[in-house]
């Protein structure tokens, strides 16, 4: 291990052929690193500006704008992503921005001239500030500001928990850089320990293959939302050789998610717990235990309401840091989480913890996970329920329909709650709506009790596997508003038969993205009208094999459209 201050030292080791990156088949070493950092430090470095945002997607390049940064003496600014909007919000907190197209013509070559500047030193601060961004409990961007010896402390942890596990492995990523996993496990990590982390982004199983092809042993750092869509995706239970351990962060990875895992590689992912302000707190494996170990170092205390607290090293000083995550302790030092703290509402009088009916949600054999939400309303504040379904719940809802299931899962929460408390809305779903990295946006939730921009409100979405293919099931509610009825027809508003055939193709696309190219549409039929506010059952069958979907709407039991849609081969 290098400290991360030392990584442009002239003595620093490892030493300047330490592999770095693997970009395709070549491999950046430390010294290709080292002076690609130098041409960053030319530009930079004369620069009146002191604050960057570090708005760069391509991984080794950000390393080297961050570091260089570090050496000038300047201060990194790394924003959650770059869109306009958000930026626009941060526009106090930085002088200049740094992008892929600043990159320095030098820098844009893969095979850089690292002759240059090997025999050249840049020290850098240990307590060199650098500030990330995560969303507030308002929904605003909150700045937390963390040193490098922070960051220095927290990889050094993670070495001395799982460097053995690693070894040599080469880091895969299905995670940006912008956010502190993404930060400590696809860059620090492997910088500090002297291993390479890969170029690429991975987020399927076959592109897994491709790179392990590549690069032999492998680590693969991800998410919950990716972890929990690779196992039904083509190549997952052969990638060889195995990874040596799965990652997973930014949330609670779904039992049902873990166990493929645990069969097809002996382990279930290493779940990470922790927060931007904390760093890592805590650790588990399914297959072992539902519980969370506190991470080498690590100090936890459960507070008299509940709250956990937290001693590290990570913290940037020596107390404890109260956070809102409510906690559980058993005999053996672990924790299990209970929910949030501050998300509690008044309805009717009455006080109701989100988190709470969450819990009590994801204790039914129909539900993997569950996300609820403050609904505004006309007269009174409403609470809506977004659950992902577990395969029992996706046959329970094809068989017995939304409502049924609805009443079902009402009926198990009035055994622990107030019955005027209970969800009034709900929306089921096979996953729930996490972003890329890996957290579960307010604004996301509550969008999914709207319409899609492409008009239609999806209420239920399920997923059958049969022997032949997966049959996917939705329940679609047709705005009365919706723009298509404008002039379709004056005095008999009809839905369009091609805004039926439009959005059966894009709910296809959304768990297929080869549907996109389209060939074309066969066997189309259209067989009753379809009016303002009805409620439609759509069924997507597929067949991989011959690369067709067959679609079928049904209105009140009766099919309504249907025809099949070929999509060509990718390439």
């Amino acid at each position: 291990m290098i400290a991360l201050h030392d990584l442009l030292s002239v003595c620093g080791k490892p030493s300047s052929n330490t592999p770095v990156c693997r970009d395709g088949g070549e491999v950046l070493d430390r010294a290709a690193f080292r002076a690609r950092v130098a041409a960053w430090i030319a530009r930079v470095q004369t620069r009146a500006a002191q604050r960057y945002a570090l708005c760069i997607d391509d991984p080794f390049d950000f390393a080297c704008a961050l570091f260089a940064l570090f050496a000038c003496g300047k201060e990194p600014v790394i924003p959650a992503n770059a869109t306009p909007g958000y930026l626009a919000d941060l526009a106090d907190a930085y002088d200049a921005m740094l992008t892929d197209a600043d990159l320095p013509p030098f820098a844009r070559q893969a095979g850089a001239d690292a002759s240059a500047t090997v025999g050249t030193g840049h020290f850098i601060d240990p307590q060199a500030p650098l500030t990330l961004y995560t969303s507030g409990s308002s929904g605003s961007p909150k700045p937390i500001r963390k040193t490098l010896a922070q960051f220095d402390a927290e990889v050094h942890t993670l070495e001395q928990q799982w460097g053995a596990l690693v070894g040599d492995a080469t880091m895969l990523a299905s995670v940006p850089h912008h956010h502190i996993y993404g930060l400590l496990f696809r860059v620090l990590w492997p910088l500090a320990a002297g291993r390479a982390f890969d170029r690429a982004i991975s987020l399927e199983p076959l592109h897994l293959q491709s790179r392990i092809e590549q690069c032999g042993a492998t680590v693969v750092v991800s998410t919950p939302a990716q972890l929990s869509r690779w196992p039904a995706l083509p190549g997952f239970a052969s990638l060889l050789p195995a990874p040596r351990a799965f990652f997973s962060s930014g949330g609670p990875l779904a039992l049902d998610a873990a166990q493929p895992y645990a069969a097809a590689y002996g382990a279930a992912p290493l779940e990470i717990y922790g927060s931007t302000e904390t760093g890592g707190i805590a650790w588990r494996r399914q297959d072992r235990t539902d519980a969370w170990q506190p991470v080498s170092g690590i100090e936890i205390r459960r507070d008299e309401d509940g709250a956990l607290n937290v001693r590290s090293p990570h913290l940037g000083h020596s107390g404890w840091h109260r956070t809102d995550d409510q906690i559980a302790c058993d005999e053996h030092g672990r924790f299990r989480l209970l929910g949030r703290l501050d998300r509690v509402l008044k309805l009717d009088g009455k006080r109701v913890s989100l988190p709470e009916l969450e819990a009590r949600l994801a204790l039914h054999p129909y539900v993997a996970q569950a996300a609820l939400v403050p609904l505004a309303g006309a007269s009174r504040e409403r609470v809506g329920a977004l659950v992902a379904l577990t395969e029992a719940g996706s046959v329970a809802l094809r068989d017995e329909g939304r409502v049924l299931l609805a009443r079902t899962l009402r009926r198990h929460l009035a055994g622990y709650v107030d019955v005027v408390v209970l969800p009034r809305h709900w929306r089921f779903r096979l996953s729930l709506p996490f972003d890329a990295r890996g957290k579960l946006p307010v604004s996301a939730v509550a969008a999914a009790f709207g319409a899609r921009a492409e008009g239609m409100e999806v209420l239920a979405e399920a997923l059958t596997r049969a022997h032949s293919g997966d049959t996917l099931h939705y329940e679609l509610r047709v705005p009365p508003t919706l723009v298509y009825f404008a002039g379709h027809f004056p005095g008999l508003p009809i839905l369009p038969g091609v805004v039926q055939v439009d959005w059966a193709v894009r709910l296809a696309a959304d768990h297929l993205p080869a549907v996109r190219a389209v060939a074309s549409i066969d066997r189309l039929k259209f067989m009753a009208p379809v009016s303002p506010g009805a409620v439609l059952k759509l069924t997507l069958a597929h067949d991989a094999a011959r690369r067709r979907v067959q679609f079928a709407y049904r209105l009140e039991g009766r099919e309504c459209a249907s025809g099949v849609i070929v999509y060509r081969e990718p390439g």
